[in-house]
């Protein structure tokens, strides 16, 4: 299923009042900081399952050499099974970005404090989605 003319905003239990680059402390790059770069180089570049298939590559093969017959097996590989939108993302999650994904499926991130994240709320031709919460509602973890 491919979403589109969606605008995810930051989970209600965001940690953040601003949006925040994603920088890990460990070595390598975590999942968050590679979509992060993926998607601020290349805003609306991407739909949801190129998105997956390059964050996979880029964090789990790095420094591989991954040729076209490699990426293909890698995404068919992915996508055989569910994979998770970007409401389950670390982005909108805890670090404050929303998610716009247009009328052809392509994502962009918006920084929560942003006068164009305000527009896309305020849209009638968007479906508006929450990020999901960090943890359970009710369970006091």
């Amino acid at each position: 299923m491919k979403i589109v003319n969606t605008f995810v905003k930051v989970s209600p239990d965001c940690p953040v009042e601003h949006s925040v680059v994603p920088v890990s402390k460990k070595e390598g790059k975590t999942a968050a900081e590679v979509q992060y770069d993926i998607l601020t180089e290349h805003p609306y570049t991407y739909d949801l399952d190129d998105l997956i298939v390059e964050t996979y590559i880029r964090h789990k093969l790095a420094g591989e050499d991954v040729d076209e017959a490699r990426r293909a097996e890698v995404r068919a590989q992915l996508l055989s099974k569910g994979q998770p939108c970007m409401r389950a993302s670390m982005l909108p999650k805890k670090f404050g970005w929303g998610v716009h994904y247009d009328e052809a499926g392509r994502i962009a991130l918006v920084p929560m404090e942003s006068e164009a994240y305000q527009r896309f709320l305020e849209r009638t031709d968007l479906k508006i989605e929450f990020a999901m919460r960090n943890k359970k509602a009710g369970s006091g973890a």
